[in-house]
């Protein structure tokens, strides 16, 4: 388990380089009002104090759980169990992801409400869910990486000829934002454990390239739709 100074130590690199440009900028170009710049303050304060607690709990909770149940399923034997359970894993994952949220919200802002958030949220949800139970059903069978890499983004390409230009810059966002804090540890762990059980091959080798798999699952379900908007 990380240390509650390693933790400490983590965020504050993360943080304080933004910080101390903004810093500089207020005290030499842009000379906020003395409130806003309270308020950046105060922010930054808050968003350290809670990637600490944020950090903290997915060492303590998420990574281990996440090892776990991976490493529990295989012994059912069954592979439609392994599979379904991922599904489920995947998409309550990415429905609780920051990142995704705030995603959403922009995108809802943008278009005025176009975009419903709660559709983007929950259609990025099922995109990652189905290609993680998709990179699970890899590991099981040993199917090599690239070939479903290469298919999928030959999918995303050719789907990006047939839909709304906004619609394309969005789908490449999602796929980015469910690389979250959130859904990033737990996947990796949860794929680790699947792998580490399943004999006769090393488990980073199947555990690693997980996420990659799995977020092009988002880019396609917001390209797809993209087409029903369109």
């Amino acid at each position: 388990m990380q240390s509650i100074p390693e933790t400490i130590k983590e965020v504050s690199f993360a943080i304080l380089p933004v910080a101390l440009v903004v810093f500089v900028l207020q005290f030499t170009i842009i000379g906020l009002p003395a409130e806003d710049f309270m308020q950046f303050v105060i922010g930054v304060l808050l968003v350290g104090s809670g990637l600490i607690f944020f950090l903290l709990g997915v060492h303590i909770g998420l990574l281990p759980i996440g090892e776990l149940i991976g490493a529990s399923l295989p012994r059912f034997g069954k592979v439609w169990l392994i599979v379904g359970l991922s599904f489920v894993l995947g998409f309550v994952v990415t429905v609780a992801e920051p990142d995704v949220r705030i995603l959403a919200n922009y995108v809802d802002n943008v278009s005025d409400g176009e975009i419903n958030r709660h559709l983007l949220i929950y259609t990025v949800a099922l995109g990652l869910a189905l290609f993680v139970g998709l990179a699970i059903l890899r590991i099981i069978y040993n199917i090599p990486i690239k070939y479903l890499l290469m298919g999928g983004y030959g999918a995303i390409f050719l789907l990006a000829w047939f839909v709304p230009e906004k619609f394309i810059s969005i789908s490449f966002d999602a796929g980015g934002v469910t690389t979250g804090p959130l859904a990033v540890p737990f996947i990796l762990a949860y794929g680790v454990g699947v792998a580490a059980v399943l004999g006769g091959r090393k488990s980073s080798d199947d555990g690693f390239g997980l996420v990659a798999l799995a977020s092009i699952g988002p880019v396609l379900a917001v390209l797809i739709l993209g087409i029903l908007y369109g």
